[in-house]
């Protein structure tokens, strides 16, 4: 994607976000957002840091390249833009998308397996390759950390292990999904979403993972 589009993605992850706010998946300054700009050498379009999501707007992202330097606009780049370039980097995605909704985080703490799985929805058949409810979509949960930098390698790891996966949990944090372009990370987030919130009322505040 060349990098004439900065301005125009610019608008696009501005105006997602202020859409995630108001669907409760991003209150106050949480979460985070990228699209790719280039792909050889990497350079992504992200949201900085400590903006508030349903007041985001263009001005707000700013141009990155592979080592996370600022190349367009101002302001400093997401804390955690260091996992937006290892998945943008491993699996070749479009777009990246992170939330920090109520239920992934109730979810990511209640379970101690490693991963969340979903399965037997109708709603998974949005998950780009899925066609069937009996789909077993199964969610990888990683542990939280202030040094997203260091925890790359891990993060690569596990992308690479779990190559079916469209998204992964951060334990008590929330979700990460992706997209060959950002319409469909935007349709992942939706799907995700909308799963961990059913599995999270079946399941109800008594139950015992």
């Amino acid at each position: 994607m060349p990098a004439a589009t900065f301005d125009a993605l610019a608008a696009e992850l501005a105006e997602l976000g202020r859409l995630f706010y108001s669907r409760g998946w991003v209150f106050g300054t949480s979460g985070n957002f990228s699209a790719v700009l280039a792909r050889q050498p990497l350079s992504l379009a992200i949201t900085t840091s400590g903006v508030d999501k349903g007041l985001l707007e263009p001005r707000d992202i700013v141009g990155i390249d592979s080592t996370g330097r600022v190349t367009q606009g101002n302001g400093r780049p997401s804390a955690e833009t260091a996992l937006h370039l290892a998945i943008a980097g491993v699996r070749g995605a479009g777009a990246v998308l992170h939330t920090h909704s109520l239920w992934s985080t109730v979810l990511s703490a209640a379970l101690r397996d490693g991963a969340l799985v979903l399965e037997d929805y109708e709603m998974l058949k949005g998950l780009d390759g899925v066609a069937t409810h009996t789909h077993r979509e199964r969610l990888p949960i990683i542990e939280n950390t202030q040094d997203w930098a260091a925890a790359v390698p891990q993060v690569e790891t596990l992308l690479r292990q779990h190559p079916q996966a469209h998204g992964f949990l951060i334990r008590q944090h929330g979700l990460y999904t992706w997209g060959r372009d950002l319409p469909e990370a935007k349709r992942h987030v939706e799907i995700l979403e909308f799963l961990l919130e059913a599995m999270g009322r079946k399941r109800g505040m008594t139950w015992q993972p």
